[in-house]
């Protein structure tokens, strides 16, 4: 059973559609990276999800039930906008999410105690959190959202504000939770972090989804990028779209060459060694999350 599942929903305020036909799945265990700029709408349908907002059409199954309040005690969830009760201690706020999951005050406690000791907060356990540096507080309204364990774990755009020693302990929670069984959707427009952790992603811009599926699949829709040095142009052989001169003509000359989209370098290595085609350098370059994003999304995002 997929821990979450969205089919042809849409969600429109006015004459504006937010979200358009957006259908995608996401398992158990596995990191869905919901990736897309500003105003491309994750945070609407991470809302839909959670019942805070109801789509105009379309499906949502949240392990394997309709959204709803019923569903609290298998759910995390970190908002992009923090906020917690200035004047509660540190381990009363955790408890108190963790009661309104439906756990009981001493498993509460327990689960709270531990996360505290976890992100080296022990000692600041009965300190109220408007006394908390702001890397602490965030760090306890992280512990909010993991304190039941949660089965689908939702983070919404949660490495913003963030350190960078605050975002290695996110990326590591992000980990565990997916390790121990959960499913992870955390939505980002910093490639990077989907970079490190997704095991698939999600493109949206402008409310419709324009990809979904691996990095590496991702990655495939670009032209593939080598670095040679040859004797010889590599124009010509077999794949190749574009090679283009680096540095000054010689003996041997380096080429940025680039193959058609999904092309197989090792095919191309073969060629080479089979007609002869000298080579002192074969280079495949990885194409970065970022540069596929711009690819994929930049010209409809703008």
């Amino acid at each position: 059973m997929d821990a979450l599942r969205l089919d042809g929903v849409v969600k429109r305020f006015g004459d504006f559609t937010a979200v358009d036909n957006l259908s995608f799945a996401v398992a158990p265990g596995e990191v869905f990276g919901f990736l897309g700029g500003n105003g491309a709408g994750k945070t609407t349908s991470l809302r839909m999800v959670l019942d805070i907002l109801r789509p105009d059409a379309g499906n949502i199954s949240v392990l394997g039930r309709a959204p709803g309040r019923a569903n609290s005690a298998m759910l995390g969830f970190l908002p992009e906008e923090r906020g917690l009760y200035r004047s509660m201690t540190a381990l009363d706020t955790i408890v108190y999410f963790g009661r309104l999951k439906g756990m009981t005050p001493s498993d509460a406690r327990g689960e709270g105690k531990a996360l505290l000791e976890r992100f080296g907060l022990q000692d600041f356990a009965k300190t109220t959190v408007d006394k908390l540096s702001k890397g602490m507080a965030q760090k306890v309204q992280l512990a909010t959202a993991v304190v039941n364990r949660p089965q689908l774990l939702i983070l919404d755009e949660p490495f913003s504000g963030l350190d960078p020693v605050n975002q290695g302990l996110l990326e590591d929670e992000i980990v565990r939770a997916a390790k121990g069984g959960a499913a992870v959707v955390f939505s980002t427009h910093v490639m990077q972090h989907a970079e490190r952790l997704c095991d698939r992603l999600l493109l949206l811009a402008r409310g419709k989804k324009l990809f979904e599926g691996t990095q590496d699949e991702a990655r495939a829709t670009l032209p593939v990028e080598l670095h040679l040095s040859a004797k010889q142009s590599p124009t010509g052989l077999p794949g190749v779209i574009d090679a283009q001169p680096l540095g000054e003509a010689g003996a041997w000359r380096d080429w940025s060459v680039r193959l058609a989209p999904g092309g197989d370098p090792g095919d191309l290595l073969e060629h080479c060694t089979a007609q002869g085609f000298a080579l002192r350098r074969f280079e495949q370059r990885r194409a970065s999350l970022h540069e596929v994003f711009l690819h994929i999304v930049g010209g409809e995002a703008r």
